[in-house]
């Protein structure tokens, strides 16, 4: 297995085979925790060759810096089988997740594993944006 994608974007769609993905990015701005992100996406692009044939299962977790889960793990199980003369085989997955809590800001990561071996990590990290300063007594120099 090679893998050609592995990212986090806004959405992502499969359109006969072709993998279109809009906004990629690594780094979510919150003013204030638990951060909530209402919907995104993980994209992967993956070729597969004969060696690669039968049944996998591929596993997606969203973990902390400290390995704690924020989500349930996803799996999901699929074939593959090339036909004859076929040198090799691209299969897109797409993993859309909605309303993810982020507790804390921090160093996150989506970790990805086949048949239980990871393959890839796509770091994210989660940011609090700067609280603006509230508004005081003007004070006016009488110059």
């Amino acid at each position: 297995m090679n893998v050609q994608v592995a990212v986090l974007c806004d959405a992502a769609t499969d359109d006969h085979g072709k993998l279109n993905l809009l906004g990629a990015f690594d780094t979510i701005c919150a003013a204030q925790m638990p951060a909530f992100h209402p919907q995104c996406a993980v994209a992967l692009r993956l070729t597969f060759t004969t060696a690669d044939e039968g049944t996998h299962q591929l596993q997606l977790s969203l973990m902390d810096a400290d390995g704690r889960p924020i989500i349930p793990p996803l799996q999901i199980t699929f074939e593959i089988a090339l036909p004859e003369e076929t040198h090799f085989a691209t299969r897109n997955f797409i993993f859309n997740l909605q309303h993810i809590s982020f507790p804390a800001p921090g160093l996150y990561a989506v970790d990805l594993a086949m048949d239980g071996q990871p393959f890839a990590n796509i770091p994210l990290q989660v940011r609090q944006l700067p609280s603006a300063p509230k508004p005081g007594p003007s004070h006016i120099d009488p110059a």
